[in-house]
């Protein structure tokens, strides 16, 4: 019997161009079998150079899929030439045969039958073998027995030869990665606020993008005009003094940074950052934005404040305050035109603008990389939309730099090599949430944390022969089936939704072998 649907079995195989045959049901399985197994005769035929009329060209492999049926739950049936000298010369035929999860090891195929089975088909005289085996160090958590879901995932990858036994614990000597993958907005992390903070410079884009802007229901009760007016009004108060407003803007952000994150704490918010901060959380409608933006354009141009402003700041409203600084006529500070989307894309620079110096302030401060690694995010004559996408690439490599560093307690000099080659991912590839980090540490840095887990995949691959005519048997115990389209009567027997740490882990079997035919 065939299967319906096109599935790849990209766990266990790799490929390059490959023929699926996936037809519609049989009704006999006697039937089905024995069209499979023609199917992988013709494409033999079609490839042995000592048959007449035959194809002399090497064609893709070609892999049938079965729905497991038989006794030995054959998944799939593939065929692949093998060439030297751009000549046909033999062919490998292969076999990948699932089994349903059971919590008896001992049930488990061991080495040695593993040996046994790849010494009866090849004969080898020397055989190699190579180990395998994936931790989640991060992912779901456990509450009163009861897994729930998280949006961080931590996969520790080993990589060893010389496997002694099966499921055996990958040694000191194995080569480890890490793959670090974070779904941004959690609301239990650090990050949190940073994250809603960035999430309002997004509603801000998207308005500018289509001139409708969906306004969320603001945390502060407070009125916007009322804090903006506040804000300049403790501005007259401390007499226009630089070195007052500095250490306002510490004072402020001091006592705003209760309900932001942590991680990103700053005491040099510049005026326009403060602005931000409040206008950020209490703006409800476009006229909010438009009058306080007025309100302070007003009292800038007419003298009654001169707020301190970082010098690199590339906002239109620093803008205008730093020429108010050089001029000594107020008729000659340009004027800005409040209409249209104007006050919408003001606030938008003074958001990106104070977001970049937090990340430069965490990534500079931590000393994970340096401004030079930094500058393609931190570039301001890109348009506003892409400024954007370059400053979520970075909340999104904050939130993998919190993981790492609260739970992973990693050395400094990994996370250092870590976040340059994250940067450099990010300079020439889209936002992607889902994609995996991968960091090479080493397996004592690790070893304690896998100690308290048990594998959620693990294999062995034995080996025999050089080149193309390797061939190889292959063994893959998972608790989860690494065949997309494979179903079996136990699956019910296990519910992964709660979890005994007494118990052992159900693993599911997935046996991949090889034959060598020679022309």
């Amino acid at each position: 019997m065939l299967w319906e649907e096109k599935v790849p079995l990209s766990s266990i195989l790799k490929g390059s161009q490959q023929i699926f045959i996936c037809e519609q049901k049989v009704k006999k399985m006697q039937t089905a079998l024995c069209f499979l197994r023609e199917l992988l005769s013709w494409y033999t035929l079609s490839q042995n150079p000592h048959m007449p009329h035959v194809l002399y060209a090497a064609i893709p492999p070609v892999w049938v899929c079965c729905d497991m049926s038989d006794t030995a739950g054959t998944a799939w049936l593939g065929a692949e030439s093998i060439c030297t000298d751009n000549k046909v010369n033999a062919i490998k035929l292969y076999s990948v045969c699932c089994k349903g999860a059971t919590v008896e090891n001992s049930s488990l195929i061991t080495l040695d039958e593993l040996k046994q089975e790849h010494q009866r088909r090849h004969h080898a005289t020397t055989v190699t073998t190579k180990g395998c085996a994936q931790y989640s160090l991060l992912g779901a958590t456990v509450v009163e027995n009861s897994i729930i879901e998280s949006n961080r995932s931590v996969i520790a990858d080993f990589q060893w030869r010389n496997v002694e036994k099966v499921l055996e614990t990958p040694p000191l000597s194995a080569h480890a990665a890490l793959f670090i993958k974070v779904t941004v907005g959690d609301m239990k992390s650090s990050t949190y606020q940073t994250y809603k903070e960035l999430e309002f410079l997004d509603i801000l884009a998207e308005g500018l993008r289509t001139g409708e802007t969906e306004w969320l229901d603001p945390p502060d009760p407070k009125s916007a005009v009322d804090l903006t007016r506040a804000l300049i009004e403790e501005l007259e108060n401390i007499g226009n003094n630089i070195q007052g407003q500095a250490a306002k803007a510490t004072e402020s952000a001091t006592r705003l940074n209760i309900f932001d994150s942590v991680i990103l704490e700053r005491g040099d918010l510049d005026f326009t950052e403060q602005l931000w901060v409040k206008m950020r959380r209490s703006v409800t409608s476009y006229q909010d934005v438009t009058d306080c933006l007025k309100m302070v354009i007003k009292a800038v141009r007419y003298g009654q404040i001169k707020p301190w402003i970082h010098r690199n700041s590339s906002n239109s409203l620093s803008k205008l305050i730093l020429q108010s600084y050089q001029q000594q006529q107020q008729q000659q500070v340009d004027t800005i035109s409040l209409t249209g989307l104007m006050p919408i894309q003001m606030l938008l620079e003074m958001g990106l603008d104070k977001m970049r110096k937090d990340y430069i302030n965490y990534f500079i401060g931590m000393e994970l990389t340096t401004l030079n690694y930094l500058s393609y995010y931190l570039n301001t004559e890109i348009d506003l939309q892409e400024q954007l996408i370059r400053v979520k690439k970075l909340h999104h490599l904050l939130e993998i730099m919190e993981t790492c560093t609260t739970f992973l307690n990693l050395p400094y000099e990994r996370l250092f090599h870590f976040t340059q080659s994250c940067l450099q991912y990010y300079k020439t590839s889209a936002y992607n949430e889902d994609h995996a980090f991968q960091m090479q540490v080493k397996p004592a840095q690790i070893s304690c944390l896998c100690q308290k887990e048990k594998p959620i995949s693990w294999g062995v691959e034995l080996s025999s022969g050089q080149g193309c005519r390797e061939v190889k048997t292959s063994s893959y115990f998972s608790d989860k089936p690494l065949v997309d389209h494979a179903t079996f009567d136990s699956d019910g027997l296990f519910d992964r939704t709660v979890i005994d740490e007494n118990k052992q882990v159900p693993y599911y079997s997935t046996m991949v072998t090889c034959s060598l035919v020679n022309f």
